[in-house]
């Protein structure tokens, strides 16, 4: 992630907050009010309805904001970046989900409220890279294969559908080892994996941010528990120790299978052509962090 300049202009401000994802809460808006004005600004701020995001999202860069700040989770996040895209203005990704990944790898694990007061004070753009795939773009990483179809059953058990949570994740497990993925990395030879893992540098713990590349890693689990595992472990833990991973560098990967491939872009459930290809892009979009943030 590098760093553009200081003392970003704040003339004109969007504000986009999901009153109804993982941490934000009714109060959030009357909260935003106050901090801003303890800088002396007074931002647009949008409350969508259930559906109405993408329209609040669009609406918001269409008035040409100096900033687009957004308190919501991790899929909003990656929809704003996607439009914002890397000429238009930054944007402050303030965790207001449940697992809030991009938030977390820039900001460090701090309350929204603290992070913006920060970014508001002590802010400077920055560059951040990603990944390229199908005409969607993720920040902090992507999971191809079969167990991204845990992620259904994820968003199940977050809503409190737990048994609605529990037919998906018992499907998904199911459908293990039925369509396997062939790969290559920056135009290597093709290798067979059950899923693939493209780590973006920000959120890779064995990547240095400027290194462009991602971190890529293979999973080759030999049976319905460890899909299930590597489910639960992949992004949100630490899945380099299992050793049904095999990890490596590239900036770009090739991916086949005989069906639709699912994938999980920044925790969202996504479903791929059966080939498609993923690049490192050094710059996706532009944010809004401080120079002791994470990087």
């Amino acid at each position: 992630m590098t760093t553009k300049k200081s003392g970003p202009r704040r003339d004109r401000i969007e504000v986009v907050a999901n009153v109804a994802s993982g941490s934000v809460g009714p109060d959030a808006p009357a909260e935003l009010e106050k901090i801003f004005a303890e800088f002396g600004l007074d931002p647009h701020i949008c409350t969508p309805k259930t559906g109405e995001l993408g329209d609040c999202l669009k609406a918001s860069l269409d008035s040409g904001p100096d900033l687009l700040v957004v308190l919501a989770g991790d899929g909003t996040i990656r929809r704003a970046a996607e439009l914002a895209g890397p000429n238009g203005p930054p944007i402050a990704p303030l965790p207001g989900g449940t697992m809030n990944m991009l938030p977390f790898a820039v900001y460090g694990r701090r309350p929204w409220q603290e992070v913006l007061r920060d970014v508001l004070g002590n802010g400077e753009e920055r560059d951040l890279g990603g990944g390229c795939i199908d005409g969607h773009r993720f920040l902090c990483g992507a999971i191809l294969g079969s167990p991204a179809r845990l992620g259904a059953a994820r968003e199940a058990a977050r809503a409190g559908k737990l048994v609605e949570a529990a037919g998906k994740a018992r499907e998904a497990l199911q459908r293990a080892f039925t369509g396997r993925l062939r790969y290559s990395l920056d135009n290597g030879g093709r290798e067979k994996a059950e899923a693939l893992v493209l780590m973006c540098p920000i959120a890779s713990k064995v990547m240095d941010d400027e290194a462009a590349a991602f971190e890529a890693a293979a999973l080759n689990p030999t049976g319905a528990a460890e899909v299930l595992r590597l489910g639960v472990n992949a992004i949100v833990r630490d899945w380099r120790v299992d050793p049904a991973v095999e990890n490596r560098a590239c900036r770009k990967a090739s991916i086949w299978s005989a069906r639709k491939i699912p994938a999980l872009l920044d925790g969202e459930s996504v479903s791929l052509p059966t080939h498609v290809e993923v690049a490192y892009d050094p710059k996706v979009c532009r944010v809004l962090a401080t120079p002791g943030d994470v990087s």
